[in-house]
């Protein structure tokens, strides 16, 4: 291209650049396609780009922005957490979300369960259909998950730990196939969306109940009732990484137990669909009788919930003698040594407080995170979300503040000092978590809305949507009341700290917000408290 110019005159070229990409279509098909592309392009022009762009994203800030006044470095962290949430999940297409989504080459590309755990819960109250997609992606696996399965000598699926395509990546088998719980967090995944979609009756008795049935068989053959009649599941893997090989591990039995049970409500709701899938009467009374009689540790002694059979009685880690450049451990200790020691890489037991806060009590929470506060040493970046909802939970406002600062601030501010490698997305989906489900307390046990929320002292308001059984609901909340509005759908019934209200289109509901319960501030291993999040600017960020 040549052209003549003036001296002061300006040329402005625009550039189309078309890409697509397919492990199934031919060659000739992904031409096509980025050929349509590019004629798309050529007609709407660089402003059409533009004005298509902005609508979508305005839509997407319109279902799902959370609005904070207070701390305006918050606000931003939020809103960039959700950002890549969605840049992650939106166009996904039936692929994996990685761990790193779209910004490095960090794990190489991999997927862990906590696409599932953390990414999801996002996606399926912002953005459903992306949430439907990563299940739709999971489902297409469900081939090379049963033929792991059968490898392993049991029954049903066994989905990979770490993958791309669907087979295990993991090379250190204590850390991956052993983590067998990432099949109870897909099902979660499964229950969660369908909650919340309600109306996806073809997701439900196609794709869901297929999941739910294939992870329940490998949970009624990875496991058995001994002589007491009780349900245990020995020898597997938790979401800390410091234990490994244990028996009952808390947070796979209680998320294996709603497996369990959902997958036996799957089969009463589908039967045709059931037969199809080759389950009988029998097999689904052994799924219920797996989950009434699920063994769940306890220590009667310290009155607290054992991470796993017998951790309560294992050795302290030696916390004093350790050295702040020993840190993370797993780079200078032998994992033999971490793994029979009291000492928590990310939460564990306290992310079933959360997941699963359905099963237990107020006490029982208080008691159970103060325990293992302080023992957990967050050398993972999957920690610190969850320790602000349950600290919130629990009445540590301050704390939860911290927790949630260092979980949105992880790659604004290089905290780990490994973000060059790609953006820790599910830390930033945790953002997300932290501000609805730990100051919003926002819960979703067993298809009920409800919200205990609370406010730390920096913090003069949260604002959040929610998409809800096609429903819209906005939530805001003061440090004295709530206030739920209805913006599109039929009337909703909510819980707000435990009493049941209901919300309806142009009639707000609000409700005072009770003070938090006092109790002793939990302590931290030495060193290993978060950072004090200090008063910050207090500029509003509509």
């Amino acid at each position: 291209m040549t052209t003549d110019l003036e001296p002061g005159q300006r040329l402005r070229i625009v550039k189309f650049l078309a890409y697509g990409w397919s492990s199934q279509r031919s060659i000739s098909a992904v031409v096509d396609q980025v050929g349509a592309a590019l004629a798309g392009a050529r007609h709407s022009g660089w402003d059409g780009l533009l004005a298509e762009q902005r609508a979508y994203l305005d839509e997407f800030w319109d279902r799902a922005d959370v609005e904070i006044d207070g701390d305006a470095e918050m606000q931003l962290a939020v809103r960039f957490g959700l950002f890549h949430a969605l840049q992650a999940g939106a166009r996904a297409e039936n692929r994996a979300i990685a761990a790193k989504g779209l910004t490095g080459p960090g794990y190489d590309g991999h997927s862990f369960w906590d696409t599932e755990t953390f990414v999801l819960p996002v996606l399926t109250y912002t953005l459903p259909h992306a949430a439907r997609d990563a299940l739709k992606w999971r489902h297409r696996t469900l081939g090379l998950a049963r033929e792991r399965a059968s490898s392993l000598g049991l029954k049903g699926a066994a989905f990979a730990w770490r993958t791309i395509r669907g087979q295990e990546c993991s090379g250190y088998w204590p850390a991956g196939t052993a983590a067998f719980h990432v099949n109870a967090d897909i099902a979660d995944a499964v229950v969660r969306y369908q909650a919340a979609a309600d109306n996806d009756g073809e997701f439900a008795s196609s794709i869901g109940i297929e999941l739910l049935v294939e992870t329940a068989r490998l949970w009624r053959s990875v496991g058995h009732h001994d002589a007491a009649g009780r349900f245990r599941i020995d020898g597997v893997t938790g979401p800390d990484e410091y234990s490994a090989i244990a028996d009952n591990n808390l947070y796979t039995n209680m998320m294996a137990e709603r497996n369990l049970r959902e997958a036996f409500e799957a089969v009463q709701r589908y039967p045709t669909r059931a037969a199809e899938l080759g389950v009988d009467a029998e097999e689904a009374a052994a799924w219920r009788d797996a989950a009434e009689a699920m063994l769940i540790p306890y220590d009667s002694q310290l009155e607290v919930h054992a991470q796993a059979e017998g951790f309560t009685e294992h050795q302290l880690w030696d916390f004093g003698s350790t050295t702040p450049e020993q840190y993370p451990l797993l780079l200078h200790f032998p994992y033999f040594d971490l793994y029979r020691k009291q000492v928590v890489k990310q939460a564990d037991l306290v992310l079933a407080l959360h997941l699963r806060g359905d099963a237990f009590s107020d006490e029982e929470k208080a008691r159970d995170f103060a325990y293992y506060e302080q023992l957990t040493v967050r050398d993972s970046s999957l920690s610190a979300c969850t320790q602000a909802v349950v600290a919130a939970e629990v009445g540590h406002l301050e704390l939860a503040y911290d927790y949630l600062s260092e979980a949105a601030l992880i790659d604004l501010d290089d905290l780990q000092h490994n973000s060059r490698d790609g953006l820790h997305i599910a830390s930033l989906a945790g953002t997300w978590i932290g501000a609805v489900a730990g100051f919003g307390g926002m819960r979703d046990h067993d298809g009920t809305l409800s919200f205990k929320p609370r406010l730390p002292e920096a913090l003069a308001r949260l604002t959040f949507r929610l998409g809800y059984r096609a429903r819209r609901l906005h939530v805001e909340v003061h440090r004295d009341r709530a206030t739920y509005s209805l913006l599109d759908g039929p009337s909703l019934e909510i819980v707000h700290h435990g009493k049941r209200a209901t919300v309806a289109a142009q009639r707000p509901l609000t409700r005072a917000i009770p003070r938090p319960p006092r109790r002793e501030a939990p302590s931290q291993p030495p060193g290993r408290a978060p950072q004090r999040r200090g008063p910050t600017a207090t500029t509003q960020v509509a």
